[in-house]
């Protein structure tokens, strides 16, 4: 960017002041702040706990109004009246979102003045709105005429201005965002530097709270009140011996595009750059600048996905996040994990150890998504090779530069290098070996980019000869196919220089290539297969019927004339004894070629298993059975796996997981891994290992929020003690996305070791989804501190003193989530009002314009809310502040009106982690409910004789939030949780209030308009119409950004 340099100057005297204001910023104690009344909590707004101080709006506005930032010095003190921010703690929070908010106004006032004027008159109407919660007369007046005011704006407001104001809210959210990125490391860093024992010697290089490493090891070695003191060398076996594995998957609610994502991360790290106490006041005014710069840059960009990606391009985006944070992330993370053993347990990590590693479903989840093709998983793959062994032989060009000792070897390096027959390295025996391991990377990326290239001939690589030019001869290697490949040498030339005294050197870059080897593999990540079971019962299906013995899907008889479905047991001996057979039931070439008449979509499904044999075991993951119900299920996906070659002596056997997701599956599940672990043939194909998944999203849209806890807890629970009496070790796999609405946890440390007893037992395996992958591991920094909450949960949970459920509490809690059950299902199922309620109130039939992901929203097209994915099921109740999927039939199973439930209720939050943490997350969400806001969308957009559900809805949740108070005891609605929300939903709400209001009105305008293909639509209202679409999509985004979760 050119510098004006009356400019420059200014912004260097700015720079100047400034960097004594970072150095003078307090680092450290935490300012307790007193509730709101519980007359604040049921206030109209919903909120309940979301103060902003009324200064704001006039500070905030002020400023703005100045326009130039050099010349305009924003107040400070507008948060200080705010009792949801700390004083201390989130002052450089606020420091920063008010720098990067006064950039952005000055953008949007040089580019668009009246954008930028009915943008800050939003902002103050939401300013003034927030500050007022309390039920006074007085305060209640003012909302409500503020409020007012807003609806007017957006009333009146043009499709041009809408679109305006709606990206330029979405951006501000998105530089609050990355603000919070920013703090969120600021206050580990403060934690870690206040430490009354600083020095590395005594405490190790991670932090000293509880849900580090460090602070983990601290209270195992000590003990408390939930675990007895553990010898230090039970700590390190555990460590050794636990595994923790991170799913990444393509889960449509990343709502920003890839290129405004590096954006806002590039923000994110020029505000820890400019915090530098050494920098030049020239180098600051630079940094400042950039930021300016990447600001003014956003503004122009369309913000908007046109097409839908590709299920590759989902790849590559998910490829980027390793490429980009992880590769980086990893081996620091764990070169600091070895440094906190040897402080605190006084030995050394292994150098090979892995206790956390990442898996990815992008380019292998099937289901429901027709794009997602056999060449597409083969595609997925390959390129996931490529990017591998190029990353790979960038770290071994860096090796080799490093390693240039000639003398001095182990005899094992000896032995190693007098295998590698031509090189110019006859001294320097490291550097021999490297350069051969080199050229097979080279062979290695030559063959993938081939294989690509053969597979799509629209890609294209840049020639790679002079890169590669210094390594002639690699066409007379082979490639690195396996981990072990390039492992095994790694750890010679390891073991060489900690022999040889080159321990130093040792602990330097070699490790960070073996930790990578070790994590990563030579296929970056291994990919899961997923597929609904109703794809292969049809599969199968269409073989016996080409073979001409039956039907696998209905038998017909003479005692049984007319067809009905095989039962349970007859699909199972048939499966049984096909297992056992040698004889194949079909000719693979048969399946190719499609000679038998196969339907496409069946034959989709055969080619995805024909895709997975001739890829290397290490490329893959599990085979995720979706809607898995049965026993048949499984083998059913055993049997065709088996078919194309699949077997476990040959060692490609992928593990089969069923996933159970409804309520009657999860119920069923126990009984269904008994049949499985009844089965010989089974048995002895698994190794004595099982992978279960659980539904989280599906179940809780199936029965809602408490009966789909309790049976997720009570079907672990059971299938855990069948996987004790057959002595199969049990690992399961959780799927729960990572959003609250989906079944995730922000609280990551305590949700771990609030699981059920007896259930994790050191492996752990979990999906992270669209927008919580950039959140959790979106910089080094904080993935390594994703990484370390991971592990250190992970080792806390094999010792805690876990909480059993007395007798009591599990009748309560089987009262409570039959009540919710009904009652849940009493609206979503039974009433006729509630999809045409929910269509019309939600922009859930809007959603799909968003172009987030490569599937469709909906398994069946033309199915109901029962079809829906629960992805755009939560997304849309977000985006309308009624949140209505993590709370309904919640109050109902929680106040039976009998005050001896409502005793052990209460006994259960006190002492239960796992049912504290259930209501402290309903909580939380219920406090981000806002009453007003939603009776807006429903007076737009609702039909009159439906307007009554609505009313009802919200007197259900006003008779939630009392249920979740009485038996929590609080005083506020969002309960512990608060201090994740305490910052963050302060400053959103004037943000998003705005952007709803607006989007209601879009949404009332856009749905009296005529449909695309209709003849009443004009040139001149079809432009109309796509401008108002635009800012339709602007406001979702903006609202997810700003609620911070989408699905």
């Amino acid at each position: 960017m050119r510098l004006n340099a009356s400019h420059l100057l200014l912004a260097i005297a700015a720079s100047s002041s400034s960097a004594i204001s970072f150095q003078a910023r307090a680092r450290s104690s935490t300012t307790t702040t007193s509730p709101p009344s519980k007359a604040a909590i049921l206030h109209p707004r919903g909120g309940g706990g979301t103060t902003v101080a009324k200064a704001v709006a006039s500070s905030t506005t002020a400023s703005a109004q100045q326009g130039d930032v050099e010349t305009a010095t924003p107040k400070r003190e507008w948060w200080v009246e705010s009792p949801d921010l700390d004083k201390v703690l989130d002052a450089p929070l606020i420091s920063d979102i008010e720098m990067l908010s006064n950039m952005l106004a000055e953008v949007v006032k040089r580019e668009n003045p009246a954008v930028y004027d009915l943008y800050t008159t939003f902002r103050k109407h939401g300013m003034n709105r927030a500050a007022l919660t309390s039920n006074e007369e007085d305060d209640v007046a003012e909302s409500k005429a503020s409020f007012e005011a807003m609806k007017t704006l957006a009333r009146d407001i043009s499709p041009r201005d809408a679109r305006g104001v709606m990206k330029t809210f979405g951006i501000a959210l998105n530089l609050v965002n990355a603000a919070e990125v920013h703090h969120r490391m600021r206050l580990v860093r403060t934690m870690t530097n206040n430490d009354s024992s600083s020095s590395l010697g005594s405490v190790g290089p991670l932090p000293m709270v509880e849900d580090s490493i460090c602070g983990t090891m601290e209270i195992l070695l000590k003990g408390n009140d939930d675990v007895n003191p553990v010898d230090p060398e039970k700590i390190f076996d555990r460590l050794m011996t636990q595994k923790c594995e991170i799913v990444l998957t393509a889960h449509p609610t990343e709502v920003n595009r890839k290129t405004l994502i590096r954006k806002y991360k590039n923000i994110s790290e020029l505000l820890a750059y400019v915090e530098r106490t050494d920098l030049h006041p020239f180098e600051r005014a630079e940094a400042m600048n950039n930021l300016r710069g990447i600001i003014a840059a956003i503004w122009g960009s369309d913000e908007i996905r046109r097409v839908k990606p590709t299920v590759q391009k989902e790849a590559a985006g998910g490829n980027a996040v390793i490429e980009s944070v992880l590769w980086d992330a990893v081996p620091s993370y764990l070169r600091k994990l070895d440094a906190q053993c040897r402080v605190t347990l006084g030995k050394k990590l292994p150098v090979e150890c892995a206790p956390v590693k990442f898996a990815s479903w992008i380019g292998g989840d099937r289901d429901g998504n027709p794009n997602c093709t056999p060449e597409v998983t083969l595609e997925v793959v390959t390129h996931q090779r490529l990017r591998a062994a190029k990353l790979f032989l960038n770290d071994l060009n860096l090796l080799y530069s490093d390693l240039a000792i000639s003398s001095r070897f182990s005899k094992e390096l000896e032995e190693l290098a007098s295998t590698v027959k031509e090189s110019y390295d006859v001294r320097e025996k490291y550097r021999r070996v490297i350069g051969h391991l080199r050229k097979r990377l080279v062979r290695t990326v030559k063959d993938c980019e081939a294989k690509l290239h053969h597979l799509n001939d629209h890609i294209h690589f840049s020639s790679s000869e002079n890169a590669f030019g210094a390594l002639a001869g690699w066409e007379d290697v082979e490639p690195i196919v396996k981990s072990e490949e390039l492992l095994g040498p790694l750890k010679v030339i390891y073991n060489s220089l900690v022999e040889t005294g080159f321990e130093l050197v040792a602990d330097g870059h070699v490790s960070d290539i073996i930790r990578r080897v070790a994590v990563f593999g030579m296929t970056l990540v291994p990919l899961d297969i997923r597929e609904e079971s109703t794809r292969h019962t049809l599969a199968l299906d269409a073989i016996t019927r080409h073979l001409g013995i039956g039907s696998y899907k209905v038998r017909c008889s003479l005692e049984i004339p007319t067809p009905v479905e095989w039962d349970e047991a007859a699909r199972l001996n048939w499966l049984q004894s096909e297992l056992n057979n040698r004889r194949p039931l079909f000719r693979i070439r048969d399946i190719e070629a499609n000679t038998i008449g196969l339907d496409p979509d069946i034959r989709k499904t055969l080619m995805v298993y024909k895709v997975a044999s001739e890829l290397e075991p290490e490329s893959l993951g599990a085979y995720v059975i979706s809607q898995a119900n049965t026993a048949s299920d499984v083998l059913a996906v055993m049997l065709l796996q088996k078919q194309f070659g699949m077997t476990s002596a040959n060692g490609k056997l992928m593990r089969v997981v069923p996933l159970f997701e409804t309520l009657d599956d999860l119920t069923n599940s126990p009984k269904q891994l008994e049949t499985l672990f009844s089965i010989a043939s089974y048995i002895g194909s698994i190794n004595g290992k099982q992978e279960v998944m659980v539904g989280y999203s599906d179940s809780a849209k199936d029965a809602g929020r408490l009966a789909a806890c309790w049976v997720q807890y009570t079907a672990q629970e059971a299938m855990a003690r069948v996987a004790d009496k057959f002595g199969i070790q049990l690992t399961f796999f959780h799927g729960k996305g990572g959003t609250v609405g989906r079944g995730g946890n922000p609280a990551l440390y305590r949700a771990i070791l609030s699981h059920p007893p007896n259930t994790i037992n050191g492996r752990f395996r979990v999906t992270e989804q669209g927008e919580m992958i950039g959140q959790n591991f979106g910089s080094v920094e904080i993935a390594q501190r994703s990484l370390d909450i991971y592990t250190a949960a992970l080792l806390r949970e094999s010792f805690v003193k876990r909480v059993e459920p007395k007798r009591e509490w599990r009748d309560q809690m089987q009262r409570v989530s039959e009540v919710s059950c009904a009652a849940y299902r009493s609206t979503v199922r039974d009433d006729p009002r509630f999809v045409p309620y929910f269509r019309q109130a939600t922009p859930e039939l809007e959603l799909g314009r968003l172009n987030i992901g490569s599937r469709p929203a909906k398994r069946n097209p033309k199915g109901g809310v029962e079809s829906l994915r629960a992805i755009p099921w939560t997304f849309a109740w977000a985006q309308t502040r009624m949140h209505l999927s993590a709370w309904l039939g919640v109050g109902a199973g929680l106040n039976s009106g009998n005050e001896e439930d409502q005793r052990v209720l209460r006994e259960m939050y006190q002492e239960w982690p796992w049912f504290r943490e259930i209501i402290s997350l309903i909580s939380m969400l219920i406090s981000k409910t806002d009453f007003s806001i939603t009776k807006n969308y429903d007076e737009l957009l609702v039909d009159p004789q439906l307007m009554s559900l609505g009313n009802e809805m919200r007197d259900k949740l006003v008779e939630t939030r009392q249920a979740v108070i009485d038996v929590s005891g609080a005083t506020e609605i969002s309960g512990p949780h608060v201090q994740l929300m305490r910052a963050s939903s302060t400053i959103r709400n004037p943000y998003v209030d705005s952007i709803n209001v607006v989007q209601a009105e879009i949404l009332k305008v856009l749905r009296s308009m005529p449909d695309d293909d209709s003849s009443d639509l004009t040139p001149e209202l079809k432009n109309i119409k796509d401008i108002r679409t635009d800012a339709l999509l602007l406001s979702i985004k903006g609202i997810a950004q700003g609620m911070k979760n989408s699905g």
